[in-house]
């Protein structure tokens, strides 16, 4: 009985020499990890970074490494000494502070003294709040909290006027705050893995977003203004119980990338408009039909995930789809594959298992890709077999025609992008007015001038898009078009406008970038409704305040990449401004690293140079 007694203290004392893989650490073990060294590469860099050291509280130095008691060895803040190891005026605020993968449950109060933070990281922690001080940290771009276990937002988040990324992800939110849509300056947004019901209305006010997740939710619906994110590249809406997507979708007219699997969708949507669209994700849902025009609006796609539905039919449209790479159909209720899918010149994988497939043998079906290629292929007729050896990109479709009434009606869209066109018969505009269309896009053609049949439309246009043409000149009669509230002439080869555009009250965004302007042209300051300006890549050698200044709405300015060789300071009083960029242009001041801190350094810094008599 002794043996197995000793054997047992034996094992007992050697798990005492094992030390634990994690323990909580103390407080004073939390102070530890800010040493006067780690102090001090602070003060030089700005940059804090405490990730995965273990922390379960924020180390109370970190809120006082900034007291004069704490300056390094020989550095005090008397303007008169100078020190070789580091001057008092070279020290860095804290711009970057990193806390993330720790296990800390409280972020102090305190936090809001760093007024010139940009980049806080508190991800994978234990919080389950956040301070009301966290919002005045109004510099504050980029903000993540994914991976903790925070129930609630601090209601005047609006505050974090500048945010431009804000990551939300797995944690315990059931609701938003109406104020998150505020955040307009964002773009990125991340709220996957909560436990959200609703998004809150007015959603559509966030514009600039290029990213939206909202996966692994409890959404149902989908707000109706959604829409207007219009500059949005990569919807996520996976795992939630999303039963309809909304009717507009073509208004998505940047979306490149729409995640909507394991929802309870019936019906794909229309579209029509999604002229960038690329990859569409819709398996395990409940769809059983696709469209018969849905292959005519898609044709950039190259990724369509359709697993897991109910569908009975692959329309023979799908070899309009030129570009496409991977096709998943695999648990449908296909009865047969057509043939003209062998025909997709790009097509990499193919997945059709899981189907009632009469006239593909199940061996050719498991043996991959290439072999169902090889199969469809012979079955197809001689004059398909023709068309490929000629060597077409894409399917036989027919001669590209300007759409009709019919077509335009769906999202109230012209859009004839990248066809090379010089010009557009009337009749275009005359079937666009009939389809009472309010969006034209004409971009990246070969346009020398600028349509007369435009002005057919100025009943119902309010967007029309001209960029990456051949323009040299812009016609008074485009003022007509006074219901306009977006117009983009970037990439051309402008370098006027004519007055009467003055009168174009309810423009709320003018793109003009990448022209050949030497001075904002004057019938923008009539544009009294303006909100976004971008004038950035011209040769703007002045900034003419005077007439900015009657621009009470001017959210957004852009006169980057210029030959501005003086900034007026009274810009600084106008504090409307929420985005404003400078850089590129030859000016001594603002120094660059006042540019650097972002708008609201840039308009105080202006502000503090305007002389008072």
């Amino acid at each position: 009985m002794s043996e197995p007694r000793n054997k047992h203290l034996l094992v007992k004392n050697r798990r005492k020499l094992i030390s634990p893989v994690f323990h909580l650490q103390t407080q004073q073990e939390d102070e530890k990890h800010l040493s006067k060294e780690t102090i001090k590469d602070v003060k030089r860099t700005g940059v804090l970074k405490l990730h995965a050291k273990h922390l379960s509280s924020v180390p109370s130095r970190v809120f006082t490494m900034y007291d004069e008691e704490d300056l390094p060895n020989g550095v005090s803040l008397d303007f008169n000494q100078s020190c070789k190891d580091e001057l008092w005026w070279n020290i860095k605020p804290l711009t970057n502070l990193d806390l993330s993968s720790n296990v800390i449950t409280e972020l102090p109060g305190k936090i809001g003294m760093f007024q010139d933070l940009l980049t806080l990281n508190l991800h994978d922690n234990s919080l389950t709040c956040l301070p009301e001080e966290l919002t005045s940290l109004t510099k504050l771009t980029k903000l993540f909290i994914n991976r903790n276990k925070i129930n609630q937002l601090p209601n005047d988040i609006s505050k974090l006027a500048e945010l431009r990324v804000l990551k939300l992800s797995h944690n315990c939110l059931e609701q938003l705050p109406d104020s998150l849509v505020d955040l307009v300056m964002l773009e990125k947004l991340d709220l996957s893995n909560n436990l959200i019901k609703q998004l809150p209305s007015g959603i559509g006010f966030l514009v600039r977003l290029t990213e939206l997740d909202v996966s692994n939710n409890q959404l149902k619906t989908l707000p109706p203004d959604i829409v207007n994110l219009r500059n949005l590249a990569i919807l996520d809406i996976n795992h939630n119980s999303i039963e309809k997507l909304p009717e507009s979708l073509g208004e998505f007219r940047k979306l490149q990338i729409l995640h909507a699997q394991h929802n309870d969708i019936q019906e794909i949507p229309d579209f029509t408009g999604c002229e960038c669209i690329q990859e569409i994700y819709f398996g395990n849902n409940f769809i059983k039909e696709i469209p018969d025009e849905l292959c005519e609006n898609l044709q950039q796609l190259k990724v369509w995930e359709l697993r897991d539905n109910q569908i009975t039919v692959l329309p023979q449209d799908i070899v309009k789809l030129a570009h496409l790479t991977k096709l998943d159909v695999t648990n449908n209720e296909l009865t047969e594959i057509p043939a003209v899918v062998a025909l997709l010149p790009h097509l990499q994988s193919l997945k059709i298992e899981g189907n009632k497939l009469k006239h593909i043998r199940a061996d050719v079906v498991h043996t991959g890709t290439q072999r169902i290629l090889q199969f469809l292929r012979e079955k197809l007729s001689d004059e398909d077999l023709n068309a490929l050896s000629n060597g077409f990109e894409s399917a036989p479709i027919e001669a590209c025609v300007f759409p009709d009434r019919y077509k335009m009606r769906n999202g109230n869209i012209l859009n004839l992008t990248m066809k090379g066109l010089t010009s557009i018969p009337d009749e275009v505009f005359i079937e666009a007015k009939e389809a009472r269309v309010a969006s034209v896009d004409l971009c990246k053609n070969k346009l020398g001038l600028v349509p007369v049949g435009l002005q057919m439309l100025s009943e119902f246009l309010t967007e029309l898009n001209l960029s990456a043409n051949q323009l040299k000149e812009v016609p008074e009669e485009l003022a007509k078009l006074a219901k306009l509230k977006l117009l983009d002439l970037s990439s051309n080869s402008l370098n006027s406008l004519p007055i009467a555009m003055e009168s174009m009250v309810n423009l709320r965004e003018l793109v003009l970038l990448n022209n050949r302007f030497n001075k904002i042209p004057d019938c923008v300051f009539g544009m009294v409704g303006l909100e976004i300006l971008m004038l950035n890549d011209n040769g703007l050698t002045e900034i003419n305040i005077e007439g900015l200044q009657k621009l009470s709405r001017l959210a957004t300015l852009n006169l980057s990449n210029n030959s501005i060789s003086f900034v007026p300071p009274e810009l600084g009083n106008m504090t409307q401004i929420k985005w404003l960029e400078l850089k590129g242009n030859s000016f001594r001041q603002p120094r660059y690293a006042i540019l650097e801190q972002g708008t609201e350094s840039i308009l105080s810094y202006l502000r503090d140079k305007i002389v008072t008599h």
